[in-house]
């Protein structure tokens, strides 16, 4: 494995762990009645995975350029394979960090509900002191949230469906926009611009179906009507779905880059 596969790989991961531990600042701004402050701080948290994303895509661009330029020596479908793995790893990493960063973020909260100040929060989490406060907030998914799981009348079976499906399109849309490219380069520039397209459908599917009935989800287990245990159920079926996107990608990779090749040459 190369140094530019190894960055590809490592950020695709950040990308996918940070998303997934959207949850864990849903649970803190429960936790501590302060939802408005809990994802203002998981935005900042965001940076990390937005600057990702604008050093993955050149990356990934280059690599199908150097492909075309020398096939023999190139192995695109393995290494965009590889890819899609880190991205299911840092879903499965971020599911599992979450009982630990939901700890982690009730203390900012009520931290910066103290200060207000979002860079010495920062600043505060990187002395010795917010280490050992990390350390020792530090724990596993409970057993017993993963064996509670079942289907019931309050299975939220469509938002469940929505978004294994929406994760499977955002995780492989920009993947396969840009492995197009190599299926027709004569049009490589027009495939990987059709990226944006397919992440369209993702995001609004994402922000428009899925994050509506989260949210409301959210302010009813605040307000005394749902309970906390069927919320974390709801937030495991999330995550487990947002797994099998990831793994789906890996199929819909290859057949997904020939239709943009197709859409490509069409327009």
């Amino acid at each position: 494995m190369d140094t530019q596969l190894f960055a590809i790989i490592i950020l695709t991961f950040v990308i996918h762990l940070v998303g997934t531990l959207a949850f864990a600042f849903r649970i803190a701004g429960i936790r501590t009645g302060h939802i408005a402050i809990a994802f203002s701080l998981f935005n900042a948290v965001v940076l990390i995975s937005r600057t990702s994303n604008s050093f993955q895509a050149p990356l990934l661009a280059k690599r199908v350029e150097t492909s075309i330029l020398d096939a023999a020596s190139s192995h695109l479908q393995w290494d965009f394979a590889l890819i899609l793995a880190a991205a299911s790893f840092g879903t499965v990493i971020g599911g599992l960090l979450i009982p630990t960063v939901q700890r982690v973020a009730t203390g900012a909260v009520a931290s910066f509900k103290r200060r207000r100040n979002l860079a010495r929060l920062m600043l505060k989490a990187l002395t010795p002191r917010g280490a050992s406060v990390v350390m020792q907030s530090v724990a596993l998914p409970r057993y017993q949230n993963l064996t509670s799981l079942r289907v019931s009348k309050e299975f939220p079976a469509v938002y469940v469906g929505m978004n294994f499906l929406a994760t499977a399109l955002w995780t492989v849309g920009v993947l396969s926009a840009i492995y197009a490219g190599s299926i027709d380069p004569e049009f490589r520039v027009t495939a990987s611009s059709l990226s944006a397209v397919i992440n369209g459908v993702a995001t609004i599917m994402m922000f428009i179906l899925i994050d509506p009935y989260l949210a409301g989800l959210t302010d009813d287990v605040v307000a005394g009507e749902a309970s906390e245990a069927r919320y974390r159920r709801v937030l495991v079926w999330m995550v487990l779905s947002r797994l099998a996107g990831t793994v789906f990608a890996q199929i819909l990779l290859v057949p997904g880059a020939h239709l943009i090749a197709a859409v490509a040459r069409w327009i």
